[in-house]
């Protein structure tokens, strides 16, 4: 007995089956497309791009410009604001890092990433120092939510920058000054010193040729005779520039204590968080000044962390765990690592992490014990699921 024969008995079968067979005889046949869809996707977002390095740029005494071709010639596409997660090898060490990619998207030759010395930067000072024209590296496909959205963020744009936090904002100003988009950028773009202005000149020169877009640089450790725009961006000094801030949408990148410190000044200007537009930047410094860091832990202390089914490692309490699995040779999967993007997600057993504020943890990874390697410091033993 055909153990699907009720199927005749439901109202209006009969009339799906005499359609169906109409469809097979004069429809078209969309077998022939199968996998279409995923050859698009894979051509939009690969899981790995291979890339050398074609150029190198030195733009300050920090900071340098690596300029990134394809090895067979195609590039994907991004989005203004979006970064490369960059994969490098150093010294028998695996990791990654984000880097904000600094070219407009419009143009498909290459990609810049623009990469400014941090102290004690174990990849930084690798790919400042060490790395070298013809170099070969491996990247995912560019990703990020830190982006231009026609929808709800308006023309009226004001860029807060500091330091290396230029970088995606470079992106978009290229963007829209070169195609000519009906957008009102100010950037105000924060520096310690006037030699460590990543892109002045360009700036200046975007500004004095483009009405759509205004350049103010701040210094605040100026030489002396300095006439420029000097202290920090302060409310007060963000009011004098842009005037009312009501219809402007505000987009801010820069090391952590820039947040710390420009957050509070807009919240001064009456602006709602839903107009503030924040690109996530990494662990934070030192980890143990973060709110809710348990005293009696200190930032030496060493840890057991126990995988199950594989071994034992050691992890420090001010390191991200992400990092103590890459020192010990074990691959975790990782892009932004800011805490965002959950791919280095792992399964927290046993014991207690710390989690700094601003990591994005989805209602069904915190129900079911999941944290964000890249953002989760251990505060004791753990036992860990990869």
């Amino acid at each position: 007995m055909d153990r699907y024969a009720f199927k005749k008995d439901m109202d209006g079968y009969t009339d799906l089956e005499r359609e169906a067979e109409i469809c097979r005889k004069y429809g078209i046949d969309y077998r022939i497309e199968k996998g279409a869809v995923a050859r698009i996707m894979e051509r939009f977002h690969p899981a790995k791009i291979e890339l050398d390095l074609s150029e190198i740029i030195q733009e300050t005494a920090s900071s340098k410009t690596l300029r990134l071709v394809s090895r067979d010639g195609y590039l994907p596409p991004f989005q203004a604001g979006q970064y490369l997660s960059l994969a490098v090898e150093i010294d028998g060490v695996r990791t990654s890092r984000p880097y904000s990619i600094s070219s407009a998207p419009h143009q498909t030759g290459f990609y810049d990433i623009t990469i400014r010395r941090k102290d004690e930067g174990f990849v930084s000072s690798y790919l400042l120092d060490r790395t070298r024209v013809g170099d070969r590296f491996e990247a995912r496909s560019p990703e990020g939510h830190f982006h231009y959205n026609p929808l709800f963020h308006g023309n009226d744009l004001v860029f807060l920058a500091g330091g290396s936090g230029i970088t995606p904002f470079m992106s978009m100003i290229r963007e829209v000054t070169d195609r000519g988009l009906d957008r009102k950028i100010h950037l105000i773009y924060g520096s310690d010193l006037q030699s460590d202005v990543i892109f002045h000149r360009e700036l200046k020169a975007r500004a004095k040729n483009h009405e759509n877009f205004r350049y103010s640089l701040v210094i605040s450790s100026p030489t002396k005779g300095y006439r420029g725009l000097k202290g920090f961006i302060t409310s007060r000094l963000i009011g004098r520039l842009v005037g009312d801030v009501k219809g402007k949408m505000f987009y801010i990148c820069g090391p952590e204590q820039m947040y710390r410190f420009c957050l509070p000044e807009l919240e001064k200007l009456g602006l709602p968080r839903r107009k503030i537009r924040r690109e996530v930047y990494g662990p934070p410094d030192d980890v143990t000044k973060d709110a809710g860091w348990p005293a009696q832990v200190g930032a030496a202390r060493s840890f057991d962390v126990r995988i199950r089914g594989r071994r034992t490692i050691k992890a420090v309490a001010s390191e991200p765990l992400l990092v103590a699995f890459e020192r010990h040779g074990i691959a975790v999967p990782s892009s932004c690592r800011s805490g965002e993007c959950s791919l280095c997600r792992v399964k927290l057993l046993a014991g207690r992490v710390f989690q700094p504020q601003g990591v994005i943890l989805r209602k069904s990874d915190a129900r079911f014990g999941y944290i964000h390697s890249c953002m989760a410091y251990p505060l004791e033993d753990l036992e860990i699921l990869l």
